[in-house]
């Protein structure tokens, strides 16, 4: 077994449960609200594409010791989304979140902060990360945001850094939270879930 294990992580807003292929058609419905996969700076599938997103993401669990979850809705069970800790450095107690969408009516609310506030409570309180990395594409300017607002900090950019399927190359902005910041960054994140 690798140093991050499959775990069901809940909230008072969202539960995050492991991606499983069963989560296929629900996975569809989600990314058809709001059309997220014209999204061009990003790489969401378009709803016919989901089976292959969810195999390569458990591919990556298998190989790399990566963790995808499904975001639902804690009251109703819905759908809302994906995530995922990924790019794995166990020797140096290092991962990144990222792999990141939610539906489109699931985004302005205290979805992804609460989310985001599980995800980091696991990996530095559990897994005992140093450090968590958020990367995004630099014309990501709604998601750059939102990773500041966790109070993560931003490390650089890598330029040039990425191809996209469709050719483009892309800038990578990289932000990270390290060990010692995690308890401001958690009082931040329960002081925002609290103003709703």
């Amino acid at each position: 077994m690798g140093w991050i294990r499959a775990v069901t992580l809940q909230g008072q807003h969202v539960r995050l449960e492991p991606l499983a292929l069963s989560d296929a058609a629900e996975m569809a419905e989600a990314v058809s609200d709001g059309r997220l996969w014209e999204l061009w700076f990003t790489s969401i599938p378009k709803p016919e594409h989901v089976s292959a997103y969810i195999e390569r993401a458990l591919r990556m669990q298998q190989d790399q010791g990566a963790l995808a979850f499904v975001v639902r809705e804690q009251s109703s069970g819905r759908l809302l989304g994906c995530t995922r800790y990924f790019a794995v450095d166990e020797l140096n107690q290092r991962l990144e979140i990222g792999h990141t969408w939610y539906r489109a009516s699931a985004q302005r609310g205290p979805f992804n902060t609460e989310a985001k506030l599980l995800l980091l409570s696991h990996a530095f309180e559990a897994l005992q990360a140093m450090a968590v990395e958020f990367r995004t594409h630099w014309h990501n300017t709604r998601s750059r945001a939102a990773i500041a607002r966790l109070g993560a900090k931003q490390d650089g950019v890598l330029r040039h850094h990425q191809r996209s399927a469709d050719g483009v190359i892309r800038d990578t902005v990289v932000f990270s939270i390290i060990a010692p910041e995690w308890p401001a960054v958690r009082q931040n994140l329960r002081f925002r879930l609290m103003q709703g």
